[in-house]
């Protein structure tokens, strides 16, 4: 819809009258790219933002990985802009592709525009899975920041090169809207709501439980916690403020739902940002941006309720049962661990108030090597399945939280069983 508003108005502003000759083309084609390129950018950052109607709706995991899936795009129609225009103007001006290029280079503003595209291609290049992979966390998450600039200095030659956003036109007031939603949104939801609602409830670290190697429980403490209306499932980014972690924000699921009081987060090292955590002291300011999430019971379509938790995924799965109205016979939950000690929070499902009269079930031991499944070889050898683990599957809402690629091969099977695609249920925190 955003796209298609910002070529109709440029049509609609005579923009194809101008095309007389093979130059008109290829620049009419350039202004286009770079119209909906940057529209698609602005967009990104939208899904980006955090807005509360879109994590209802949709899901942060679902918006932010739509977000992903155009970056590639809009940076190639960014690129195709300043190509197919160069073109475009050395054609019309009768001169080469290298020598219209140093010309354009000598206004500030698109000097401006071509450091803007420089960094859109770090950017994207970095969000690439095998490049990403090489960078830590908090590396990559600083280098994605620069969007925000590479955006914001490419303004000045979209209102001054080339009269397209003229000024007094619906084409121009139409883009200053569009990046005032953009940055507006980033503004008030990634910042200004964070920033009161910490303050206001004024959060701090209580204690911290260990409850296995590597793995702790933060308890938390702070002014009318229930009024964060967090449900069962949800998660929050939460930023820790000592002299190792202030500077990384990190996405971790409640394990137990918030009183007025008190809250819970449970975290496992699984690197230098979580270890860190994990050694905060008593008394610690912490800062909230949430909750967040649609991994929730409000989410369900189906009369049963069929759960799978691996590892430190129990903290979500925790929490929703917490919250959960359950009837007698109504859930079945299952623990996955490779042994014991990855039992984490186990002890607490079967004493939830809800859980009286359903069924938990424990599946311990490694996967086999060169086998591609969630479960134990134990448990094959027995013969077991996803149907025999969940005879009601297909009348029941499957949610899974664990490691990503486990968790893919839990859902496959789901699939692979007839359960729509509605009734699967999980939220993922990969970058």
């Amino acid at each position: 819809m955003s796209v298609a508003s910002a070529v109709t108005l440029w049509l609609a502003s005579g923009g194809i009258g101008n095309i007389t000759d093979l130059s008109g083309v290829l620049t009419a084609a350039g202004i286009v790219t770079g119209l909906v390129g940057t529209d698609l950018i602005l967009v990104m950052l939208v899904l980006a933002a955090r807005i509360p109607l879109i994590d209802r709706v949709f899901g942060q995991d679902t918006a932010m990985a739509v977000h992903r899936q155009i970056g590639k795009p809009a940076l190639y129609l960014i690129l195709a802009h300043g190509v197919l225009l160069t073109i475009g103007y050395a054609m019309a001006d009768g001169s080469n592709v290298v020598t219209e290029t140093i010309s354009l280079f000598q206004g500030p503003d698109m000097a401006l525009a071509y450091l803007g595209l420089g960094l859109l291609v770090l950017v994207v290049v970095t969000s690439v899975v095998a490049v990403r992979r090489r960078f830590s966390y908090e590396a990559w998450h600083l280098i994605h920041l620069l969007s925000y600039a590479a955006v914001l200095i490419a303004v000045p030659h979209q209102l001054s090169a080339g009269g397209v956003l003229a000024e007094g036109t619906g084409e121009r007031a139409y883009w200053i809207a569009l990046y005032v939603l953009a940055f507006g949104s980033i503004a008030v939801f990634r910042f200004g709501v964070p920033i009161v609602r910490s303050a206001r409830h004024g959060i701090r670290v209580a204690a911290v439980e260990k409850i296995a190697p590597g793995v702790v429980s933060i308890h938390l403490t702070g002014r009318n916690l229930d009024r964060l209306q967090t449900a069962g499932g949800q998660y929050a980014i939460w930023r820790f403020w000592t002299g190792s972690t202030w500077w990384h924000a990190h996405p971790i699921s409640f394990s137990s739902v918030p009183t007025a009081t008190s809250a819970r987060i449970t975290v496992r090292d699984l690197g230098t940002g979580s270890a860190a955590i994990s050694r905060v002291r008593r008394g610690t300011q912490v800062s909230i941006e949430g909750p967040y999430g649609v991994f929730t019971d409000a989410h369900r379509v189906a009369p049963k309720l069929a759960v799978v938790a691996a590892g430190i995924g129990i903290t979500p799965i925790r929490s929703l049962l917490e919250h959960s109205a359950l009837r007698p016979g109504e859930a079945t939950v299952l623990l996955r661990g490779s042994d014991t000690e990855q039992g984490y929070l186990w002890n607490e499902i079967a004493e939830l108030p809800g859980m009286g009269g359903n069924a938990v079930y424990t599946m311990l031991g490694a996967r086999p090597h060169g086998l591609a499944t969630w479960m134990s070889l134990e448990a094959l050898n027995r013969g077991v399945t996803i149907n025999t683990v969940f005879p009601d599957l297909l009348s029941s809402d499957l949610y899974v939280c664990g490691p990503q690629a486990w968790t893919d091969l839990v859902i496959r099977d789901g699939r692979a069983a007839g359960l729509p695609e509605e009734q699967i249920h999980v939220e993922r925190f990969d970058w």
